[in-house]
């Protein structure tokens, strides 16, 4: 064997929202003298990388430019490559789950009880907090008056910022790093208690207890790692999956094959999510000042989606926006007096969605639409025109339409001009927001791949910590239940460790 071989008790492949926390969570046992290495193929960001230009950021930040497309090429797949993982990306919005999901969930040990002491100790950590009114701009004040004129059910986001200057570029990283994600303080304490953190490190394959690694010299003047370019091998004790709902998968079905688990990359989901827009006469803030503050989850129960506030900068509106010419161009001009709702429809975990190791090593999305979510989307595109009017819009962009716009004297035949027959995947740009399973939980080696700590059934010393524990869908923005579950994975491991 040619690579230089590094012996560790633990290492965590992956630093997003469960590797971060798996790492802050294990690092006392550091002090013990236990070793624990977290790699992780991104580098880390220091505030001068973050520019704020959307192509340069996007470019840096995200895997395939943010643009990794599913086989079927009608969903848009966009996931981050650093330190800290997505919660770099994020826009820091922090809720729990609620016991419906859990139950939905049904696996055992997975409940409220379990995990609300876990949500509670990140919400301190992370410094969760309602933004006061005078933070919160006319783009989501406009979202919440027309919510409550029309008698819809609405909540303020609690987020996880400190020292936010309503920049409003979350989404391409933060200039002043006000948001509280693992890069920001579960690493750093991690770090600060003995783990080694290892950036540009690769994981190709893990072979029993090895893990094989190339480790990159950084693509610009970010922090090189500890490491020569080159080839490594971690070997250790515990080895913790932690790279997202796409890399956890197609690592396992890389290393040990995907006979042992039916499951494995199967029930793939996420949150199908469209941007729509309305233009007010006037120009309103909307690009300065937090971007989400406001959802509104009247719909959850009945038609499987929620409407939240969001801002888009140019480029990432125009690309989601659905027509060409002069139409587009009128809207985009005037980008100071739009109001924006993303659309986030709840998906089915369905066996055929599913995550695969494709040739070049990446991974292979294959995924469906089904009816119940299409028919989702029209609902909520309907519901969301009528928001867009209750605040006083003077015209709406709407997909699923076969005019670029709708103007308020059209608002009684809302219904009838967004349809399900103008919905047609492939023109209607659809992006993936918080990819979810392929590594399910459960009891059932037939139908999940990892029991409810999170050990991969049959291999005793291998557990997944991310979002692909997922069962099905969490309906909310994920992060906060990523690290309850990695605060239980974490447990177990300890439990293991600390009993040696």
């Amino acid at each position: 064997m040619s690579e230089k071989v590094f012996d560790y008790d633990v290492v965590i492949i992956g630093s997003g929202a469960g590797g971060g926390t798996i790492a802050k969570e294990l690092s006392p046992l550091c002090q013990k003298g236990l070793k624990v290495a977290l790699l992780e193929w991104g580098g880390s960001f220091e505030k001068k990388h973050n520019t704020r230009n959307e192509i340069e950021m996007a470019t840096r930040y995200y895997f395939e430019h943010g643009g990794l497309q599913t086989k079927q090429n009608d969903l848009t797949l966009a996931f981050a490559k650093a330190v800290g993982g997505t919660t770099t990306v994020y826009t820091g919005t922090s809720l729990k789950a609620s016991a419906s999901v859990l139950n939905r969930w049904a696996v055992p040990g997975i409940d409220l009880d379990d995990l609300n002491p876990r949500y509670e100790k990140y919400i301190q950590e992370n410094g969760v907090h309602l933004n006061s009114p005078e933070e919160i701009n006319e783009n989501n004040q406009l979202f919440y008056k027309a919510c409550k004129k029309l008698g819809y059910k609405v909540e303020q986001f609690p987020v996880n910022t400190r020292g936010c200057q309503g920049l409003g570029t979350c989404n391409l990283g933060c200039a002043v790093h006000a948001k509280q994600g693992t890069a920001a303080v579960q690493i750093p304490a991690a770090k600060k208690n003995g783990v080694d953190v290892f950036p540009f490190c690769k994981v190709e394959k893990i072979k029993d207890h090895d893990v094989l690694v190339t480790v990159s010299a950084p693509c610009f003047d970010q922090e090189p790692s500890s490491l020569a370019p080159g080839v490594y091998c971690f070997r250790a004790s515990k080895i913790v999956l932690a790279a997202g709902a796409l890399f956890s998968p197609i690592l396992l079905e890389k290393s040990f094959g995907n006979r042992k688990w039916p499951a494995l990359g199967r029930y793939f989901t996420c949150h199908p999510a469209l941007i729509l827009t309305g233009e007010h006469q006037r120009p309103i803030t909307n690009f300065v000042g937090h971007p989400k503050s406001y959802y509104c989850d009247e719909f959850t129960e009945s038609h499987r989606f929620v409407l939240e506030t969001c801002m888009y900068f140019p480029f990432t509106l125009a690309k989601n926006i659905c027509g060409f010419g002069e139409e587009l161009d009128d809207l985009m001009k005037h980008y100071a007096h739009l109001q924006m709702i993303l659309v986030l429809a709840i998906d089915e975990a369905r066996a055929e969605n599913r995550v695969r190791l494709g040739r070049n090593g990446m991974p292979k999305v294959f995924y469906h639409f089904s009816e119940s979510t299409i028919q989702s989307f029209v609902k909520a595109i309907q519901e969301s025109a009528r928001i867009f009017f209750a605040a006083g819009v003077r015209r709406v962009h709407a997909p699923a339409m076969d005019q670029f716009f709708i103007f308020p004297f059209e608002q009684k035949k809302i219904d009838s001009l967004i349809t399900r027959e103008h919905f047609k995947l492939g023109k209607i740009s659809i992006t993936a927001a918080h990819l979810m399973g392929g590594c399910r939980m459960g009891e059932d080696p037939r139908v999940s791949v990892t029991n409810s700590w999170g050990r991969v059934h049959g291999l005793n010393h291998v557990f997944v910590a991310d979002a692909s524990l997922f069962p099905k869908a969490v309906e909310i923005n994920p992060y906060l239940t990523i690290m309850a579950l990695a605060d239980r994975v974490a447990e177990g491991i300890k439990k293991e460790l600390e009993g040696k």
